[in-house]
């Protein structure tokens, strides 16, 4: 029997029995907290815990980790291991999947026997690490996970000839709203963060009569405390418009928190006329802003706005549901494969026995 032959053999009992491993590639955020890491970490979870292999793949050995945010569990859990310093060996049934900022990394992978997935949540990353002309299909990344069907439309567009599927975000169910009255504090949330400061800055210059009024950036905070902090507040401000989905505003929803901000470029589903103070005019933040305190101490601040987000924040509320989105991908996705090894391994054994 020919060596191919027993590859394909191992290849296709690999698949089978649920050997086949899935490397998930991450940015080492320094322990700061990231949507889009946890959204990584959720997914190799519900592999996981489907009785898959699921790794996470890391540039250095150094690796900070997410426990200090995300929890420990992720880390004992899942298997972690540095790309750096070592050759990263793969078979042709397992897959990696990478974010599309690392354009460099595909480039790297390009050579290898396995399966490849762009892992795609920010339109604005695209192109960051890609030279002109240079398309994902070059590197042999013929399929793409995304999170909205907005951001299918414009991959699709813009990425032709890659298979583009959708598997939404879900946000944790620490979010949710405060048995007490809320304080006079807004969160705020921004990409930049020279952005919170500049408009908290100009709103106190402007709005002298609102500095008792306190603001709370978000960042650098566990999800816990993340949670605990938001359900304080009377009103959460976003400054992202080149957000791709946005789980702030959603967390926000979830919190019973009205949220303020513009739409985002690239619009995602779940923007709705009714569940946020979506404003026109980032440049008037400071003046709308002042306009809902005025309403919030007459209490005239209407309830339609917080049971819509509630609502909204809903439906991406159900873990059971992700995890099953998430396994079904991957299943078909070893399914397609299956079906070409055992094609592949069928014409070699006819081939053998001419």
């Amino acid at each position: 029997m020919s060596d191919l032959i027993k590859k394909l053999e191992q290849s296709i009992e690999n698949l089978k029995n649920k050997k086949a491993r899935v490397f998930f590639f991450v940015q080492d955020t320094k322990g700061n907290a990231r949507a889009s890491i946890r959204y990584i970490y959720q997914m190799a979870m519900s592999l996981k815990d489907a009785g898959y292999e699921a790794i996470i793949l890391h540039e250095k050995p150094d690796y900070f980790g997410v426990q200090d945010w995300l929890g420990g569990d992720y880390m004992s859990k899942l298997r972690h291991i540095a790309v750096e310093g070592q050759n990263l060996e793969v078979s042709p049934e397992d897959v990696i999947v990478v974010p599309e900022l690392y354009g460099y990394v595909m480039g790297q992978l390009s050579n290898l026997p396995c399966a490849k997935i762009v892992l795609c949540q920010s339109y604005d990353y695209i192109f960051e690490t890609l030279q002109p002309g240079q398309t994902w299909l070059q590197f042999g990344f013929t399929k793409c996970i995304t999170t909205s069907e907005t951001m299918k439309e414009y991959i699709s567009k813009t990425m032709r000839g890659v298979s583009v599927d959708v598997i939404e975000p879900i946000i944790s169910d620490c979010f949710k709203p405060s048995k007490y009255p809320v304080k006079p504090v807004i969160a705020i949330h921004s990409r930049e963060q020279r952005d919170s400061i500049n408009l908290i800055k100009s709103f106190y210059i402007k709005y002298p009569q609102y500095r008792w009024i306190s603001f709370r950036d978000m960042r650098g905070v566990s999800e816990s405390e993340f949670a605990n902090n938001l359900r304080e507040c009377m009103l959460s401000v976003w400054i992202d418009e080149r957000s791709s989905f946005g789980t702030f505003p959603l967390e926000s929803m979830a919190s019973g928190v009205p949220v303020m901000a513009k739409s985002p470029n690239l619009s995602p589903n779940w923007v709705e006329n009714n569940n946020g103070l979506w404003i026109d005019d980032t440049m008037k933040l400071q003046d709308y802003i002042a306009e809902f305190i005025q309403n919030w101490l007459e209490d005239n601040v209407s309830d339609i706005i917080t049971n819509s987000g509630i609502e909204t924040s809903k439906k991406f509320s159900d873990s059971e549901l992700f995890g099953k989105n998430v396994v079904e991908k991957f299943e078909g996705y070893n399914s397609v494969r299956l079906n070409l090894f055992q094609e592949e391994y069928n014409k070699q054994l006819e081939t053998q026995n001419v």
